[in-house]
């Protein structure tokens, strides 16, 4: 059963009752549900997987906790970004390639003034990526590298001989969150995507960057020592989020949560 759970002092458009249905959500009701703000101000959003005992991910990838709607709304989440950050380590370990151009977001992303996919951008202090791999050498969309100026040298020439953009967006070895954020707004890439991994949103975290959580809880137990879906340094105080959408299916619960009760309507 496919169904929207009543959320107290809802704030955002999500689908409608018909939705309830026994059926797929259409992706058009999932683009309106999960929308970026209409006024063009920037907004980071995380997309992250989660079991019910905390664990990010499953024998080192988030594949084996996740279902066929979540891939639904992570699909759907990607068609709406104008960038996807993802950290280093997530993107060997998840085998990234360049985002596609999907037909079903074709006409939307036109009339945002977005381009045919999201670029993918890689954050890393160290470059130790393969420039070789497709997500380099033939993307739809040209892939970015985020690191800092303190960056090797041999590897950010390695980069750009790939014809890999470096962003600088530090002055130590890794990114500064807000100074990456900056980056790419002056990019034009206001609607921001994070899929982590947990190092890298636990630095927007500590940052206070992060303007809204989409939160997939996982009906499975795993134990084990697998991360969590945000690590590192912590914060003195920890931000309140409120919850402004919950969708369930199969027992997998689908959620959002912004910043001080922000929600992508507002």
């Amino acid at each position: 059963m496919r169904r929207l759970l009543p959320v107290t002092d809802l704030t955002t458009s999500t689908p409608g009752p018909e939705a309830s249905a026994d059926r797929e959500w259409t992706l058009d009701e999932l683009a309106e549900a999960y929308a970026y703000p209409g006024d063009g101000r920037p907004w980071l959003r995380a997309n992250m997987v989660t079991t019910l005992d905390g664990a990010a991910q499953h024998d080192g990838r988030s594949q084996g906790i996740s279902c066929a709607a979540d891939m639904r709304i992570f699909g759907t989440l990607r068609g709406l970004a104008d960038v996807v950050l993802v950290g280093a380590e997530t993107a060997r370990r998840e085998g990234y390639r360049p985002a596609r151009a999907r037909e079903a977001f074709a006409a939307r992303r036109a009339a945002a003034g977005q381009g045919p996919a999201p670029v993918i951008a890689v954050v890393s202090a160290g470059l130790d990526l393969d420039f070789s791999l497709p997500l380099f050498v033939s993307p739809l969309v040209p892939t970015l590298v985020l690191t800092g100026a303190g960056a090797p040298a041999d590897r950010v020439r390695a980069a750009r001989e790939a014809g890999v953009e470096v962003v600088v967006a530090g002055d130590g070895a890794g990114i500064e969150p807000a100074r990456a954020v900056a980056e790419l707004v002056a990019r034009g890439h206001t609607r921001m995507l994070t899929e982590g991994g947990p190092r890298l949103l636990g630095q927007f975290v500590a940052a206070g960057v992060l303007d809204e959580l989409c939160l997939t809880v996982s009906p499975v137990l795993t134990a084990g020592s697998a991360q969590r879906i945000a690590s590192g340094p912590g914060v003195k105080v920890p931000e309140r989020f409120s919850l402004t959408s919950l969708l369930e299916e199969a027992g997998f619960l689908f959620s959002r949560y912004g910043k001080n009760g922000k929600n992508g309507k507002n």
